[in-house]
């Protein structure tokens, strides 16, 4: 007698099929996991915007590692829930939250004056945190937003830590940029977008930025023991785009966020690059490069423009009043 399967059956296997498939391909699009299993155990590592997203995975797999993790967010309640959650997945209790805006130069040089006195040493800083797209704004100083968050807040960070960066050497800076950079302009005569604001153009000048200051940072810093590289941690499903206004419609409900859901990678896959930036033991020494797939990237034409990185350099030394 033969057994003859009820269409039932049939129906809930081809399902469980597609479903695995679907999986299985998000999985391979996404990349693969850095495989490094480097102990951190001793050192203290800065991840700006580590309460969501990118920054939350990239902190977790650092805690899981034995690191002292240090959470600069602006929104307190969301930095502890995220802490809990990293705690009790790592079971490592060396996790600290920070208060840091990064719209705010006030909130910078308080939150640097309290980790450099707090803290012993700095080996790892992760400029993670951003803005993406948003409405015209402006952080506390008047610098639009988007500029002013992305790459000034983290132009003086940087800044403020060198010193504990450098007596901590070998010590490594990981700049969070975007393949947007190759669409950007920084354009000088009208850096703070006073005149024209697009919101797209403003985003893709600030990542631009990051891939600039990453490259005179990383000639300033030669010789220190302290490193500087840029990632691009790929198309990545996190909060970034919540400004869009495309992302709070009916459409996006029904259409595009699943199709964004299968496409984009995860944040846990975002993560991978940056860690590979910050760990790998192969990128010893290395310094002032760009990162996408856990590999070496070429950077667009405009982010070769050294003059225009020193340029950059000094505009953003004035507008953060470090001269």
């Amino acid at each position: 007698m033969k057994f003859k399967a009820p269409k039932y059956f049939l129906r809930i296997s081809a399902v469980g099929s597609f479903v695995g498939g679907v999986i299985i391909f998000k999985e391979l699009l996404g990349g693969h996991n850095y495989s490094g299993d480097e102990n951190l155990l001793g050192k203290t590592v800065l991840v700006t915007g580590a309460n969501t997203g990118i920054g939350k995975e990239t902190a977790m797999e650092l805690a899981k590692r034995k690191a002292r993790v240090i959470m600069a967010c602006r929104d307190m309640d969301k930095c502890l829930e995220a802490k809990n959650d990293i705690v009790m997945e790592s079971r490592n209790k060396r996790i600290h939250c920070y208060d840091c805006d990064l719209a705010s130069q006030d909130s910078i040089r308080a939150f640097a004056e309290k980790f450099n006195g707090e803290m012993t040493r700095l080996d790892l800083l992760i400029n993670n945190a951003g803005v993406m797209r948003c409405k015209k704004s402006f952080t506390k100083e008047g610098i639009e937003l988007q500029l002013g968050t992305n790459h000034m807040g983290h132009f003086l960070l940087t800044n403020l830590l060198l010193e504990k960066l450098k007596a901590s050497a070998p010590s490594r800076i990981i700049n969070v940029s975007s393949v947007a950079h190759t669409r950007g302009n920084i354009n000088f005569d009208d850096l703070n977008s006073v005149q024209k604001y697009d919101e797209g153009e403003a985003y893709a000048q600030s990542k631009l930025a990051n891939v600039l200051f990453n490259k005179e940072l990383a000639e300033r810093l030669a010789g220190t023991g302290v490193t500087s590289n840029a990632v691009h941690p790929g198309l990545v499903n996190t909060e970034l785009g919540r400004h869009m206004s495309i992302y709070k419609s009916w459409i996006a409900l029904l259409f595009l966020r699943p199709i964004l859901w299968l496409f984009l990678k995860t944040p846990r896959q975002g993560a991978q690059t940056t860690l590979y930036a910050a760990l790998s033991p192969d990128l010893e020494g290395v310094s002032g490069k760009y990162f996408s797939n856990q590999r070496e990237a070429e950077v667009g034409e405009a982010a070769r423009d050294g003059e225009a990185a020193k340029r950059l350099w000094a505009v953003s030394e004035r507008w953060t009043h470090l001269t």
